[in-house]
């Protein structure tokens, strides 16, 4: 039997997998360095080469990378596996580009590391995937079990152009993740067009998409090219996809079917080689079902899923995250970077981030400005951190999402008004007026549109909630027509009976 190949300068590491594997009938030899191995492909007699390896990633005297990339060269059939402690999505992409049969991160469960090693003796009769130059990679950070997978499938996604349907909550990095897929794939030179479908207006989604023509409608003085030629020979990413119009599902599915599409006011078709990759939070199986949503497109857009995982799922990379947004904080602001104590990281651990890895980003980046000391402890943190509760996103980020639906749902889950004026001690009118200069300091250039959805979502919902989702009754106690609640609860992605 010939044996596996275990490369790690930790002498522990090599001594628990050697009894392992020993333990599981396998035959192994170990290294400590990348040199003693490549001496060894080169010397060894035929029937003693490895039927795989199992190497670390950083080492004295040449990396795991390196060495992949060497043995790859000499034997392309040859299954490794990429140890690693240092757990980020550059780590797992750089290794499946060079090659990696799989990649096991540190500290691994032994189990699983005998079912790969297992799994590797079975594939090394098959031919691997050549080396791949590696892209550089964006800034994702996680240890926790679900951001491994996510990283290990944006490395075996690296070599394709399939549509990808992201989903997670708001605020959890989906648009990261979508940044990721495309300078990893085979259209990272082209360009990475994003559009928020549901911070459009509707009326103006089309053009926005599609683009139009001279003359095509009121105010189109200029012939004006949308997203999908921007993307051309890139990736279009559509955020926010449960959001969009019905009719223009139509135009999308059209596009992805065929690779054509017309321009508004437009009579020539234009062909277009664009990769799209789809985000949404919303549960596109549901929306399907309430007529909401096109089943066609629905299958069009989920060929490969992708689940981000909501931050309290991961606290584990809470500290790891934490210290990566206070130092790019302190970047943005030309600060020294501050420290957050053992105490203080254990609160923040705590928490359950309701506005997921960007409302951690925001609160990092309070704190730089906010903290008075180099060190941050407990009683710096904001109150809702240190009372261990949770509070919607908007009270620590500056760009919040426009998406309607997301405001429903914060809606949905938010306290009662009278519970809420009670624990801040503010009157309605002036949390909004809050709300509306927090807004306002961000930057944002969309207040009014987002202030008032987030009203009338308010309005229609409570009183949906008080009729039992009678629409008709509900728009007679609000004092509005049917046909405006009807096309209200459209709009706002609200659900109530008809």
């Amino acid at each position: 039997m010939k044996p596996i190949w275990i490369v790690d300068d930790d002498q522990s590491i090599r001594f628990v997998l050697e009894r392992a594997l020993q333990r599981d009938g396998l035959v192994t030899r170990s290294f400590t360095n990348a040199p003693d191995v490549l001496a060894a492909l080169s010397n060894v007699d035929p029937s003693e080469l490895p039927s795989a390896m199992i190497s670390d990633i950083r080492m004295p005297g040449g990396d795991g990378l390196e060495l992949l990339a060497k043995i790859k060269a000499r034997a392309p059939e040859l299954p490794i596996i990429i140890m690693t402690a240092y757990s980020d999505l550059d780590s797992a992409v750089s290794a499946f580009q060079g090659g990696a049969f799989e990649y096991l991160a540190k500290p691994f469960d032994i189990t699983k590391a005998v079912e790969l090693a297992r799994r590797a003796l079975q594939e090394s009769e098959k031919d691997d995937a050549t080396t791949q130059p590696v892209v550089p990679a964006t800034e994702m950070l996680g240890q926790a079990p679900a951001m491994q997978e996510l990283f290990r499938a944006i490395g075996r996604l690296s070599q394709s152009n399939v549509t990808v349907l992201i989903t997670g909550e708001s605020g959890s990095g989906k648009e990261l993740v979508a940044k990721a897929l495309h300078k990893h794939s085979p259209k990272a030179q082209g360009p990475f067009v994003a559009i928020n479908t549901a911070a459009i207006p509707k009326d103006l989604l089309e053009s926005e998409l599609f683009g139009h023509e001279r003359g095509a409608f009121t105010g189109a003085q200029a012939l004006r090219r949308g997203r999908f030629e921007q993307a051309e020979g890139g990736t279009l990413f559509l955020d926010e996809i449960g959001d969009m119009p019905f009719d223009l599902q139509t135009r999308l599915l059209r596009v992805l079917s065929d690779g054509h599409f017309y321009r508004v006011g437009g009579h020539t078709a234009i062909k277009t080689q664009v990769r799209v990759i789809a985000a949404t939070h919303q549960d596109l199986e549901l929306r399907v079902a309430a007529g909401a949503f096109r089943e066609d497109l629905f299958h069009r857009l989920n060929v490969i899923r992708l689940r981000l995982p909501a931050l309290r799922e991961r606290l584990d990379d809470v500290p790891v995250l934490v210290q990566h947004f206070m130092v790019h904080s302190a970047k943005q602001l030309g600060v020294e970077a501050k420290r957050v104590s053992a105490l203080a990281m254990a609160q923040l651990s705590q928490f359950s981030f309701p506005g997921n890895v960007r409302q951690l980003e925001n609160l990092c980046h309070w704190l730089t400005v906010m903290a008075p000391a180099q060190v941050v402890e407990v009683k710096d943190l904001p109150p809702e951190v240190l009372a261990g509760r949770s509070v919607p996103a908007t009270a620590l980020t500056t760009q919040p999402e426009a998406g309607p639906a997301t405001q429903h749902a914060e809606l949905m889950t938010s306290a009662q008004p009278a519970q809420m004026v009670a624990s801040s001690g503010l009157d309605w009118p002036d949390q909004v007026r809050q709300e509306a200069l927090t807004l306002l300091g961000g930057g944002s250039s969309q207040v009014w549109d987002h202030m008032t959805r987030k009203l009338e979502s308010a309005l229609i919902d409570a009183a949906l909630m008080h009729t039992g989702g009678k629409r008709v009754e509900a728009a007679s106690r609000l004092g509005i027509g049917r046909n405006t609640i009807t096309r209200k609860i459209q709009e706002l992605g609200l659900q109530a009976e008809p």
